[in-house]
């Protein structure tokens, strides 16, 4: 399994939980927005060794609400993933999946097995977002459906996260995306944001997209109006470095 390394406790990467967050590496999407897009293209990673990580995260496991694993996409190596989840459920952890839903038939596996005890995933306008061809793009945003219907179906709380872009439309692709979720969840609108906080994949793409504003109120009062939870991850203006809070 390769891995870009993992952090003991993070308060960052669930919202209002503790977690032993790991990275692992390589996607499917090519998101232009993405800071993570080395991990995502492989690079930057090494072996895991998977009975050092088990060993720190027992030791830090009355710390932590979950162990949580990103990427990358995960279900990339999603037979060793299964195996691993299978040595953390050994330590009576709890397991926190943060994926973008597409890759349905491993998803449902893990799900199936009794692995994951939580969700996270990320709503994205599929032509504008995934950074892929419009028809792949579509393709994929229909295995995205199916896996908001599959995490439903086996009732896993659901951490569903909005990508807010400046100066694209969102609103329909988010409409469709809440009428297949049928478990617990709540929404966190993350404005997308470049240099000098991360390194985008595109910073030409996210010059135009990067850093909205009003695109953020409109969405929380949107979803407020529905009846939804809504947090807001803030992290200033391009010319303020320093996070503001979550």
């Amino acid at each position: 399994m390769l891995t870009s390394g993992w952090k003991s406790v993070s308060m960052v990467d669930v919202h209002g939980k503790v977690t032993f967050t790991l990275w692992l590496c390589g996607c499917n999407l090519r998101c232009p927005f993405c800071h993570n897009w080395r991990i995502a293209e492989g690079l930057d990673c090494f072996p895991l060794d998977e009975k050092a990580l088990l060993d720190e995260l027992e030791a830090s496991a009355f710390l932590i609400d979950y162990f949580h694993v990103t990427g990358g996409e995960p279900l990339v190596q999603w037979r060793e993933l299964g195996s691993l989840f299978a040595g953390v459920k050994l330590l009576d952890v709890p397991i926190s999946l943060n994926t973008n839903l597409t890759l349905v038939g491993p998803l449902e596996k893990l799900l199936k097995a009794d692995l994951v005890n939580h969700i996270a995933t990320d709503l994205k306008a599929p032509t504008a977002l995934y950074g892929l061809p419009e028809k792949a793009s579509l393709t994929l945003w229909k295995l995205f459906l199916r896996g908001l219907e599959v995490v439903s179906d086996y009732g896993v709380p659901l951490e569903l996260r909005i990508p807010v872009a400046r100066n694209l439309e969102q609103w329909p692709y988010i409409e469709e995306g809440l009428r297949r979720i049928k478990t617990d969840f709540y929404v966190v609108l993350n404005p997308l944001v470049g240099r000098p906080l991360t390194n985008p994949r595109n910073e030409a793409w996210c010059s135009e997209h990067c850093w909205p504003a009003k695109e953020v109120e409109e969405l929380r009062e949107k979803l407020e109006g529905l009846g939804i939870e809504v947090y807001v991850n803030q992290f200033g203006t391009p010319n303020d470095t320093k996070l503001k809070g979550i």
